[in-house]
Parts: C-alpha cells; structure tokens; sequence
C-alpha cells in the first residue's frame, strides 16, 4: 500500500479516539487556520475524502473548501466523526488505488489532523501515526511543485528538496519541516535556514 494511504490508515486509528473524549466545547476551539476551529477542520477534512469516495472533486479552491465546512456545520458530532473515520479508509484505499495521484491529499489530511492536535495543545503535532512517512511524501510533492533546491537535515536524515541547483540549507526536526512546508509558522528557533526563504518551501495551505 502507498505510504500516503498507510498515513491515512494510522490516522484513522489515533485521530477519532482523542476526538471522541472530547468536550463539545473543546471543538470550537479555534486552530491554525484563519477562521477554521477544530470541528471546522474536521469538517473540511470530512468533506474532501467524500469527494473522493464519491468521484466529486473539485478545486479545493477556499470557496469549495468552505462550501464543505458549512454543509456540515449542523451535523452532530458524533455523525461527523463517524464521517471522519468511514472516509479515512475509503480514501486511503483510493489513494492506494491512484497510482500516486491522490499521494499530495492524503499528506494534507495528515497535515490536517496536526493542525487539530496542535489546537488541543497535544505534543503530536504534526509528528503523530504515520510521520515516518512523511519526509519522502514531502520531497516527492516539493519536486512536483519544483521549488527550490535545498539540502535539508531533519533528525539524523539528509534529504533534498525541490529541483535544479542546490541554492539552500536547512536544518530543523520533523514536525519543524512539516510546519514550514505547510504554511503553518513554525517557531524561528527550531530550525536554521540560509539561501531561501522559508515561504520558498509551502507546498500547501
């Protein structure tokens, strides 16, 4: 199976657990993303895999995304988990099924269910179930999207990002990487960069 779906398939065991003992409250905590709390990423997590299970995807565009998110904005809780859970493992089959197309949604979700553990003020924030997969998802999307060469040490690994000749260096840990790469800000003291920018390196948002 493809590490995207293997991703998707751990998440699908660690994320709706910690959801379910939840307080109502502790949904409408608001999270990294502008406007969104954790039941609205949820939500928009919900969303995207029922386009993929049901052969509707659009754009992703903030407009599409937010469609999704209203939709569900009366749902019960509990039926948006049960959503959240079915939808995990009928896109990780997808995923495995597409022959690499779905790989960049499948690291979104994953990157998604950080944003939620960070919100609650979990430590496994963007390193949870699955990370061991992440690094190679990252570079495989980064030379898709061509950004720029940077040779980067993350833990004890040295890997390459982007394409072309090398113009950067960077050194940080995994959920440092996974924070710059998706937009999310990460504290300047928990990595080192030279040669690029760090907005060089978003693949997502």
């Amino acid at each position: 199976m493809r590490p995207a779906a293997l991703m998707l398939l751990a998440e699908a065991d660690a994320l709706p657990p910690i959801l379910r003992r939840l307080d109502e409250r502790d949904f409408n905590v608001p999270t990294v993303l502008p406007g969104w709390t954790v039941r609205d990423v949820i939500a928009h997590c919900s969303g995207a895999m029922s386009h993929v299970v049901d052969g509707t995807l659009h754009r992703f565009t903030p407009e599409d995304n937010e469609a999704d998110v209203q939709t569900r904005r009366s749902w019960p809780t509990g039926d948006l988990i049960d959503e959240l859970v079915a939808g995990y493992r009928a896109t990780a089959h997808a995923i495995d099924a597409s022959g690499g197309l779905l790989d960049g949604l499948g690291l979104g979700e994953w990157v998604h269910g950080g944003d939620v553990r960070e919100a609650l003020g979990r430590d496994d924030a963007y390193i949870s179930a699955g990370v061991e997969y992440a690094i190679d998802l990252i570079v495989e999307r980064s030379r898709e999207a061509e950004v720029p060469n940077v040779m980067v040490t993350v833990g004890a690994r040295e890997v390459t990002l982007g394409v072309g000749v090398p113009v950067g260096r960077l050194t940080t840990d995994v959920a440092c990487l996974v924070r710059l790469v998706a937009g999310r800000n990460p504290d300047e003291w928990s990595y080192t960069i030279t040669g690029v920018a760090p907005g060089d390196l978003v693949l997502f948002t």
